[in-house]
């Protein structure tokens, strides 16, 4: 019971967080918070309800439970997919940005390049000034390599499961980065909405 109100209780938050968020003014995001909420609360309890309902033998009563909890359960989700991809989009946003040594100095040693380039052109385009506009491009992909492996470093979470399963399954499997970041999506907005199935199975045991 204790896991079951704590999952409802940050599910309630997060949707009620995300929903207030849509909203273009802030009476139209109070009013978001107000249906995210309330369709948290309805996926919390209705299980419950509605599998007392059926041990009643009130089954018209139970199914159109259960169908106003598909309804907010899926509504749920939803939410707490907007949440947490957008709270994992800004912090993999915040830390690729971060300033690295490795991208600082091949910035530098691309600009160094630009201005070879830039002099030995000015005269016109010769031998040297191929030279260099080929040094210009192999410097640039080397900032673009050191910027990739900024952007890569930036979710160490995804990195390090997919050395775990490639390590375990000996190069068998060879999941993607994508792979790992959506069945994590789905796990942070699914387990939050639980909370009312687990009060179900609770009280069905008690």
């Amino acid at each position: 019971m204790l896991a079951a109100f704590a999952l409802g209780g940050v599910g309630i938050a997060m949707n009620g967080w995300y929903a207030r968020s849509l909203g273009s003014t802030d009476i139209a995001g109070w009013l978001f918070l107000a249906i995210g909420i309330a369709a948290d609360l309805v996926a919390l309890v209705m299980p419950s309800c509605a599998a007392r309902l059926w041990q009643m033998r009130q089954r018209t009563s139970s199914l159109a439970g259960w169908a106003v909890w598909a309804m907010t359960f899926v509504f749920a989700v939803m939410a707490g997919v907007g949440f947490a991809s957008t709270n994992i989009a800004d912090t993999t946003l915040a830390r690729a940005s971060r300033p690295s040594p490795a991208v600082a100095i091949a910035q530098a040693a691309l600009t160094d390049a630009m201005s070879a380039r830039d002099r030995e052109c000015k005269g016109g385009v010769g031998k040297f000034c191929r030279e260099r506009e080929a040094t210009v491009n192999d410097r640039r992909q080397a900032l673009d390599q050191a910027t990739q492996t900024v952007v890569q470093t930036a979710d160490p979470q995804t990195e390090s499961a997919i050395r775990i399963v490639s390590w375990v399954t000996h190069g068998t499997l060879q999941p993607t980065g994508d792979d790992f970041a959506m069945l994590r999506l789905i796990l942070m907005a699914l387990l939050p909405q639980i909370g009312g199935i687990l009060l179900m199975v609770r009280r069905s045991a008690a």
